[in-house]
C-alpha cells in the first residue's frame, strides 16, 4: 500500500496545502504557517456560540498585540495547534480523556516547527485569560457576572470575517519574525 493511500485511510486529516496531517506522527507531517492561520481563521471560538462570527485566528492575533514585544510570538501562536484538532469547548475536554494526548502532541509538533518555547511565558496565559474575559463581556449572551482573576481588556472586539482574520493573523505572524521577535530561527518549513 502507498503511503498517501494509507495517509488517507489512517488517522489524519488533509490540510488547504493539500498535504495530510498524522495524527500518530504530527511531528513528521508538512504543514504550514498558511495552513495554520487558514484554519484558524475557520474555527469559531467558544464552539461557535458567540453572538456574531469570531475565529481562534482573531482571537490569537488580539491575545498577541496584547503582550510585550518579547511574548508577542508565543502570543499569536500559543493556539495553532488548534487548526489541526479543532477548538473543542473546555467542559468537553476535561472528559474526553485522550483528547488532551493528541492534542500535546500536535501543540509539540506546532511548537517545534516554528520554534516556539515551551512552557508558554505566564505573560501568555494571562493575556489569554484577559481576552477570555473580553470575549465574554462582548460576544456572548453569558448571563453570569464575569469575573475573572484578571480584568478584561478594555478595547471593543472588531468584526473580522474569515478572510480578515487570516490574513491579520500571517500578517503578524511576518511582523513578528521579520523584527527577529520570534525567539530562536524558525525552522525553514514554517
Amino acid at each position: 500500500m502507498s503511503s498517501t493511500v494509507r495517509r488517507i485511510i489512517g488517522p489524519t486529516i488533509l490540510l488547504h496545502s493539500g498535504n495530510y496531517f498524522d495524527f500518530e506522527a504530527p511531528e513528521t507531517s508538512e504543514f504550514t504557517i498558511e495552513d495554520i492561520a487558514h484554519a484558524l481563521s475557520m474555527i469559531f471560538r467558544f464552539g461557535g456560540h458567540c453572538i456574531r462570527h469570531y475565529s481562534v485566528a482573531q482571537h490569537s492575533v488580539h491575545v498577541s498585540e496584547n503582550l510585550p514585544p518579547e511574548h508577542a510570538y508565543q502570543g499569536l501562536m500559543h493556539d495553532a495547534a488548534e487548526a489541526f484538532v479543532g477548538d473543542m469547548v473546555k467542559p468537553l475536554k476535561d472528559i474526553v480523556s485522550y483528547y488532551r494526548a493528541v492534542e500535546k502532541r500536535a501543540e509539540a509538533a506546532v511548537f517545534d516547527r516554528f520554534s516556539i518555547a515551551f512552557p508558554l511565558h505566564q505573560a501568555v496565559k494571562e493575556a489569554d485569560m484577559r481576552m477570555l474575559g473580553t470575549e465574554q463581556r462582548q460576544l456572548m449572551r453569558n448571563k453570569d457576572t464575569w469575573t475573572g482573576t484578571l480584568p478584561p481588556f478594555t478595547f471593543d472586539i472588531p468584526t473580522w470575517t474569515p478572510g480578515q482574520a487570516k490574513s491579520r493573523f500571517l500578517k503578524r505572524f511576518i511582523t513578528l519574525r521579520t523584527r527577529g521577535l520570534h525567539g530562536p530561527e524558525v525552522a525553514a518549513h514554517g
